[in-house]
């Protein structure tokens, strides 16, 4: 299942189509400004809202640095695409940060656009671990990001509304946020995996020491 521009015919009835990408961001990388590119390119999105989780709910109380120093990261890697920009809505919401309760809160912001989750292949196929997945696909239509044929290699989650997710042809880019932790750590040089910014945020905050 692919998913390009629409025809004319068939576009929803929304006056926007704008994009969710939400994640930790500890930090944000080289790869993710380039698939969130893709994903905006391939889909003709309008922008793309990054998302810097506030309390990911999924990893461990101080295992992630703090949310400030990750919002900032965000703020220096969406200089990276005009259609980029970052969204503090789980920075200022208390409480774990679930993806339902973010894509309630831009529905009713938004009633006319079209949100587009962007999702990696594993977190789709993950889905229904999520809190509340069927609400999730009704509120937003699922781009599911697929590297070199990921997508067709898992096996689609058995929720309602998974039929209507799209795979979105993406590059592969062989960097990750633990990676670059774990060469920080080491003392090694991360200029090329990161925006300019994002490394002055780590070199100032001591991140990854």
């Amino acid at each position: 299942m692919t998913w390009g521009p629409e025809p004319e015919r068939s576009r929803p009835d929304r006056s926007h189509r704008i994009g969710i990408f939400g994640g930790t961001f500890d930090p944000p990388h080289v790869g993710h400004t380039r698939v969130a590119a893709d994903v905006a390119d391939f889909l003709g999105l309008e922008r793309v809202l990054w998302i810097p989780a506030g309390e990911p709910p999924h990893k461990p109380s101080g295992r992630v640095s703090p949310a400030a120093a990750r919002l900032e990261m965000v703020r220096a890697a969406v200089r990276a695409d005009r259609r980029f920009e970052a969204c503090t809505l789980e920075y200022d919401r208390p409480g774990p940060s679930f993806t339902v309760d973010t894509l309630e809160t831009l529905r009713r912001a938004m009633p006319e656009t079209d949100l587009v989750l962007i999702v990696g292949a594993d977190q789709f196929a993950d889905l229904g671990a999520w809190r509340d997945p069927e609400r999730i696909l009704a509120l937003a239509t699922l781009a599911v990001m697929d590297r070199d044929g990921a997508s067709a290699r898992m096996a689609p989650p058995e929720l309602a509304g998974a039929e209507r997710a799209h795979t979105v042809p993406v590059r592969r880019v062989d960097v990750s946020s633990t990676r670059i932790r774990q060469l920080v750590r080491e003392g090694r040089d991360v200029s090329g995996l990161v925006p300019p910014g994002v490394l002055d945020v780590i070199e100032r905050e001591g991140l990854y020491k």
